[in-house]
């Protein structure tokens, strides 16, 4: 009873780790984040075969699932502090999270809740020739609160989906010793073919 608690409630989990990874996906696409785009990339194909490996009762993959929700735990704890500019990180560097590849920022930035942008024209002479210049104003909360909140989702998601992967993976192991423990199939009631001792017969005469 506590393996299959255990395992629903880590596949609800990771269920709710897919939808939520999903969705920023989907933000990052629009908002030309290309190293949060892979990195969302990789967590997706994880936590699918962590499902797998709850659902089939498999400790390796639920182990290498735990093992990478650290490295997620940690790259999130990284897009907090980038955004809230601890030490010397800029949000404003066009290198880490865009490779330098544009000077796309956060998609919130523009289309966060109450935002209004104004362009502004003309645009003064150092902006680049294909990039728009606008003014934004009136965002009920700034865009990189709402990343901050996004990452701090993952955070919580991923320290319950560690908490109860390794919980799950105890489980299987202590069902896997205790399966052995008492000798396999006979747990379940199943018997051998019995050995039938053979019987010689011997001819009889009938004297008339």
């Amino acid at each position: 009873m506590g393996c299959c608690s255990g395992r629903c409630t880590l596949a609800f989990v990771c269920g709710m780790q897919l939808v939520s990874v999903l969705e920023r996906q989907v933000i990052d696409f629009l908002g030309y984040q290309w190293a949060p785009i892979l990195t969302n990339f990789l967590h997706i194909i994880i936590v699918i075969l962590g499902l797998f490996g709850t659902i089939q009762f498999r400790p390796k993959y639920v182990t290498g699932y735990a093992a990478w929700l650290v490295v997620w735990m940690t790259w999130n704890v990284f897009i907090i502090c980038f955004y809230l500019e601890v030490g010397d990180l800029s949000r404003d560097s066009d290198l880490v999270l865009t490779f330098n590849l544009s000077m796309h920022r956060s998609w919130w930035m523009e289309n966060g809740p109450g935002c209004r942008v104004t362009p502004i024209t003309p645009p003064p002479s150092w902006a680049p020739e294909d990039h728009r210049y606008i003014s934004i104003s009136g965002c009920l909360m700034d865009f990189q609160f709402i990343e901050v909140a996004h990452s701090s989702l993952q955070i919580l998601l991923a320290l319950v989906g560690f908490i109860y992967a390794c919980y799950v993976v105890k489980l299987i192991s202590e069902e896997e010793d205790s399966f052995d423990f008492i000798g396999g199939f006979d747990s379940y009631g199943y018997q051998g073919p019995q050995k039938t001792s053979h019987l010689q017969l011997q001819p009889m005469y009938m004297s008339k």
